[in-house]
């Protein structure tokens, strides 16, 4: 299938749509459109860009990572001893692997949570901050007096 062909698929034909795609900054509409969520496009035009989603995350990151990091600890403890247990046994050896694969493995998502909630809770902030200094410098400019070329 073609690309122009499955974008008609997908996206229901590559015309113009009846009302164009907008979207306004700090919640002030654009030229065309009459106030939030009128604008052409559909939906709410607003771009959104709060903490609170991104700090959530973060936290459902660490927790993660606290719950990953326990489960390691329960299956070391779990395994204590089991290879006295087994000796002779064929799945023996086994076992040891699928031990150490879990292990790598439980490892590697703990440290990845741990990576992310940081990340996670940073990105939030960083557009917590951007968005307030833009709600400021649109404030401020909307109350400056308007200035011709040439004054």
């Amino acid at each position: 299938m073609a690309l122009n062909a499955t974008w008609d698929q997908l996206f229901g034909g590559t015309d113009a749509p009846e009302r164009p795609a907008a979207m306004t900054l700090a919640g002030l509409p654009g030229p065309e459109q009459d106030g939030p969520g009128n604008g052409p496009g559909g939906g709410d035009p607003n771009l959104k860009a709060d903490a609170g989603p991104w700090h959530s995350a973060g936290t459902t990151s660490g927790l993660l990572r606290t719950s990953t990091a326990t489960s390691l600890t329960d299956l070391d403890t779990a395994n204590e001893g089991y290879a006295a247990g087994t000796a002779g046994f064929d799945s023996s050896s086994a076992l040891t692997e699928i031990l150490g694969t879990w292990k790598t493995r439980l490892t590697a998502v703990r440290d990845e949570c741990g990576r992310l909630e940081g990340a996670l809770k940073s990105a939030g902030r960083d557009f917590g901050e951007r968005e307030a200094d833009t709600r400021r410098k649109i404030a401020a400019e909307s109350t400056a007096p308007s200035q011709k070329k040439g004054e």
